[in-house]
């Protein structure tokens, strides 16, 4: 099976919170590459929504608290190779970002991977096997809960079972921070059979 290239982003507030992406992303983002595009809404404008579109074939975005469309999805379940990904704003999470909330939430979609955003706020962690993603905003657009966001985004390579995370990350000084994780859905729900096994 084929790579798949995945970028995962949201909360871009255009143009009411930010201008537009910054320039060092949307040289990274270029069309052609782009398998598949998971927004977790809030992007802020048509132009904005068409600029993703133009990106990648595949676009999947849900509806965040400021999208005016009310015919975009709360939540959405995506299957992209053999991963299966859940996509929803955040909004709905209370409190906001909190990880048991967001993976009794992943439980009930049944997904291996659910991308959440709201927050502004980047985080990647694994949660009883599966993966929880929050990309962060692309714009660095404030928030209720940060007036300090940095811009950031992800791309996922999804090959076979296993997810390359790599996160981008604008600093301060208008460098880009890459780092890399990686996410294996079988040796995940191993490891989590054991420690549950381990626990009895």
């Amino acid at each position: 099976m084929a790579t798949q290239l995945v970028l995962v982003l949201g909360d871009m507030h255009i143009p009411t919170r930010s201008i537009d992406l910054p320039e060092q992303f949307k040289s990274l983002l270029v069309p052609g590459k782009i398998h598949h595009v998971l927004c977790t809404g809030n992007v802020g404008s048509k132009k904005a929504m068409e600029y993703l579109q133009r990106i990648a074939p595949n676009v999947h975005t849900v509806r965040g608290d400021f999208d005016k469309d009310s015919s975009l999805p709360n939540q959405k379940v995506v299957q992209i190779g053999n991963f299966k990904m859940g996509l929803i704003h955040g909004h709905q999470i209370v409190p906001w970002g909190d990880t048991e909330a967001l993976a009794a939430v992943q439980r009930q979609l049944d997904v291996d991977i659910l991308v959440s955003g709201h927050t502004h706020q980047m985080h990647v962690s694994t949660v009883d096997g599966r993966c929880l993603i929050n990309p962060g905003s692309a714009t660095g657009a404030y928030s209720c809960i940060s007036s300090d966001v940095s811009p950031s985004f992800i791309l996922l390579t999804l090959q076979g079972n296993t997810s390359s995370i790599y996160v981008y990350r604008m600093k301060k000084d208008g460098e880009l921070d890459v780092s890399k994780s990686s996410f294996d859905k079988l040796q995940s729900k191993k490891d989590n059979a054991k420690k549950v096994n381990d626990l009895e």
